[in-house]
């Protein structure tokens, strides 16, 4: 098994996790436009480091796990008329959207020498 996200307490990012309420016959399209708002504009945004997204196995729940450089890239990005028209599209299929900043605090990975 190959490892492809490396969270590290030495690296001073700014840690997004957004929790996004769905109904679940729409947590595949909220996936999807996530995905695309990212390939096609949060990409290209100074300062961003890395996106992932977890779809929860009862559907209602999507997160969102995205790392920026810092936490002023992260509100530059928040004013962009293009990352805002994604984050308004969003918000159109969530029931409810609950962003926060966080600092990584302690990481405990998995020794895959064993």
């Amino acid at each position: 098994m190959t490892v492809t996200v490396q969270v590290d307490t030495t690296c001073p990012v700014a840690t997004l996790i957004n929790v996004f309420t769905v109904s679940p016959d729409r947590q595949y399209e909220l996936i999807e436009l996530l995905a695309r708002a990212t390939e096609e504009t949060m990409k290209r945004q100074p300062g961003f480091v890395c996106a992932n997204f977890h779809a929860s196995l009862d559907g209602e729940r999507v997160i969102n796990y995205a790392q920026w450089e810092t936490e002023e890239h992260y509100r530059a990005m928040l004013e962009n008329i293009e990352a805002r028209v994604h984050m308004d599209q969003a918000a159109k299929i969530a029931t409810d959207v609950q962003p926060r900043l966080f600092s990584v605090e302690s990481v405990h990975p998995r020794d895959w020498t064993r």
